[in-house]
């Protein structure tokens, strides 16, 4: 294990951006090596010929149209998670309420806050948010609509909402639902918007308690800082504050989890954002139309245009991508398709020079091992314990940055140890719920030629067993590239 180690390590710092090719047959077939680590959560066995074989920029033009793809054996495996599709109302009624009245009378009573009937409104209320993880893997993993779950994942790292913050547990359900994963592919406009007003996004960052005579300034900051502008997006302390005093009385009925304005709550006299005037008496009609203006700044298209090239392209993007993919988003009116599809079509995109130069976050991570030893999920909670112990539980990012999205985030000797272990007990079939059949050719899973290190572990280990090859191959790091 040390020298493993130690082997990955030194790969992370020393395996050039263009290795391993070599012995990759054809460019066709590097291309698709690379967007199916770029542009979906890996390749599964025999896709990269597939998607040589069709075309790459066949596949990607497809994966930019995902209403177009059928995904309806993915919705039959998820139609056994009940919470998925109800309703916030329905989670506040039935899992939120019956756990808080619970507490109230044990509490008043002195009765046990674990007897049985506890633990089981416990589990109801954990049940929510490992549904939710549950989809998350499950259509990482299996969905043929690998780039829509790709910015699925990009956008609800950038909108992150705490799922251990008191009742945001119970209104990320709609968050995802309703919030993030219909407004991908549309305008950031309508997106942004649909941020503001999600229940979730509010409880999270405090505006649901700000009110004239009592501003809390958070969601004001981080809609600039993080969602649209960017920390050097050209916003003043004043403006922060002006925007908070804009949005008070945007709120949520904590009994049902939905949005609701609030009239009484909010500040009606005049305010100044960004140099726009807002006249007194606003109400709503000025917060959405200050929303639609960070939307529509120039610095929220370098600044989104920024984050999206970090993810697929870099964690330092070329600034004339930047700027390509920008200019692109202000011309489209901030069309996230059209921006996208700058960005996976550029030049830099299908550069050599940029193929396997990120580290897989343990999300990546996990999914694309899975994936890449043709792995069948029959249980995914116990691959979300993996995530958590690898750094990286789904909904569980504290801060409103989200995880991190550059190999400084996760390289680490501890986090590889983690790998590298799951690596091991993946391809020897020992985590439960997932189903791993023999690999038939263990060194072609990283989708390159192994480096002269990685082949003497290997060597060293004198084993000609499948599996045990596979879990050195999987926890190599010319696995953990993208």
């Amino acid at each position: 294990m040390r020298q493993f180690l130690a082997v990955t390590l030194c790969g992370f710092l020393v395996l050039p951006a263009t290795s391993g090719n070599s012995a990759v047959a054809g460019r066709e077939r590097e291309r698709a090596a690379h967007v199916l680590n770029r542009l979906a959560f890996g390749a599964r066995p025999g896709e990269i010929d597939r998607v040589a074989r069709m075309g790459v920029d066949r596949w990607i033009a497809g994966q930019l149209q995902p209403e177009k793809i059928s995904d309806t054996a993915i919705e039959q495996t998820l139609a056994r998670y009940r919470t998925l599709s109800w309703s916030t109302s329905r989670i506040m009624k039935e899992v939120y309420q019956p756990l808080v009245t619970a507490r109230r009378r044990a509490q008043r009573d002195g009765d046990d806050v674990q007897d049985g009937s506890m633990r089981e409104l416990r589990r109801e209320a954990q049940r929510v948010v490992g549904d939710l993880s549950a989809q998350r893997i499950l259509r990482a993993a299996a969905s043929e609509r690998q780039l829509n779950e790709i910015m699925v994942d990009f956008w609800m790292n950038h909108f992150n909402v705490f799922a251990g913050k008191s009742i945001d547990r119970f209104l990320l359900t709609s968050y995802e639902r309703d919030t993030i994963r219909p407004h991908i592919w549309g305008s950031f406009e309508e997106l942004l918007l649909a941020s503001a007003r999600s229940p979730a996004m509010l409880f999270y960052l405090d505006n649901a308690r700000s009110r004239r005579g009592g501003i809390n300034e958070n969601y004001a900051r981080e809609i600039m800082e993080l969602h649209s502008l960017g920390v050097d997006g050209g916003y003043t302390q004043k403006d922060v504050s002006e925007l908070a005093r804009v949005l008070t009385g945007w709120s949520i009925d904590r009994k049902r989890g939905n949005f609701v304005f609030r009239p009484a709550l909010h500040d009606r006299d005049a305010k100044t954002v960004l140099g726009i005037r807002l006249p007194a008496g606003g109400g709503i009609k000025e917060g959405e139309r200050m929303i639609r203006a960070l939307a529509a700044h120039p610095s929220t298209a370098k600044h989104i245009a920024r984050k999206l090239a970090e993810r697929l392209v870099s964690d330092d993007p070329p600034p004339a991508l930047v700027n390509r993919v920008a200019e692109r988003f202000t011309a489209t009116r901030g069309n996230l398709r059209e921006t996208v599809k700058a960005l996976v079509t550029s030049p830099e995109f299908n550069d050599p020079r940029y193929y396997r130069v990120k580290v897989k976050s343990p999300f990546e991570y996990t999914i694309s091992a899975v994936r890449a030893v043709g792995g069948q999920i029959e249980n995914p909670i116990p691959l979300a314990q993996q995530l958590k112990k690898m750094g990286q539980p789904l909904y569980f990012a504290q801060a409103p940055t989200g995880y991190g999205d550059d190999a400084a985030s996760w390289v680490n000797s501890g986090a590889l140890v983690e790998r590298i272990n799951f690596a091991i007990a993946l391809t020897g079939n020992t985590i439960p719920g997932i189903r791993v059949p023999e690999v038939a050719d263990p060194l072609r899973l990283a989708g390159v030629a192994l480096s002269e290190d990685t082949l003497k572990v290997i060597a060293d280990r004198k084993t000609d067993d499948p599996a045990a090859i596979a879990g050195l191959v999987i926890g190599s790091p010319e696995f953990q590239r993208q």
